[in-house]
C-alpha cells in the first residue's frame, strides 16, 4: 500500500465507502464545514475513487453554506451553523447540487473557541441524505466529542462521516 499523508484508520475506512458505494452503484457527496475537507481528502487518497466520489464542498461561511449549498439564511440565524437544521439542509444541498445518490454533511465545533455553554466545543452535527428518499427520513446526530483539541474532533468527526456513508450506515452514527 502506498504511503498516505492520512491517519491510517482514516484511509482505510475511505476505502472501504469507496469499495462497498462502488459495489452497491452509489455514486457519493460530502458537505463539510469543520472538517474543512478531510472527509474528500480521505476518500480521494483512494485510487479510483472519482467512479463513486462525485464532489466535496467545503462551506466553511455561512455564506459559502446559502450559495452553494442552498441552506435557507433562516435556518442558520434562527438555529445556527452548527444545528441539526443546517446540517440536515447542507446534506439535502450537496445531493440536489452534486447529482449524487448519498450525501453527508459534517458542521461543528472544532475549537480551541468558538463555543459556548450550549454547544462547546467538540460539539459536531451530521446528517445524510439518500437522493429520492422523503426527505423527513435523513439521519440526522448531533455528537459531544468533547475537547480532544481541534486535530482530535476533526478526525473522529471525518471517521463518523465515513461511517454515514457506508451503504449499510447504521440507523445512527457509531
Amino acid at each position: 500500500m502506498t504511503e498516505s499523508l492520512l491517519p491510517a484508520e482514516l484511509t482505510k475506512l475511505a476505502r472501504r465507502v469507496i469499495d462497498e458505494n462502488r459495489a452497491a452503484g452509489r455514486r457519493i457527496a460530502v458537505a463539510e464545514s469543520c472538517t474543512g475537507g478531510l472527509v474528500s481528502a480521505a476518500l480521494t487518497e483512494i485510487p479510483g475513487s472519482s467512479d463513486v466520489f462525485v464532489a466535496g464542498i467545503v462551506t466553511y461561511a455561512d455564506e459559502a453554506k446559502m450559495n452553494l449549498l442552498a441552506v435557507a439564511q433562516d435556518v442558520l440565524e434562527t438555529f445556527g451553523a452548527v444545528s441539526l437544521a443546517t446540517a440536515w439542509a447542507m446534506a439535502n444541498g450537496a445531493v440536489e447540487k452534486t447529482g449524487a445518490d448519498l450525501s453527508v454533511s459534517i458542521t461543528g465545533i472544532a475549537g480551541p473557541g468558538g463555543g459556548s455553554e450550549r454547544k462547546p466545543v467538540g460539539t459536531v452535527v451530521f446528517a445524510r441524505c439518500i437522493a429520492g428518499e422523503d426527505p423527513e427520513k435523513a439521519k440526522v446526530d448531533q455528537r459531544a466529542f468533547g475537547d480532544l483539541g481541534r486535530s482530535g474532533i476533526r478526525l473522529q468527526a471525518a471517521l463518523c462521516a465515513l461511517e454515514l456513508l457506508l451503504p449499510d450506515a447504521p440507523a445512527e452514527p457509531v
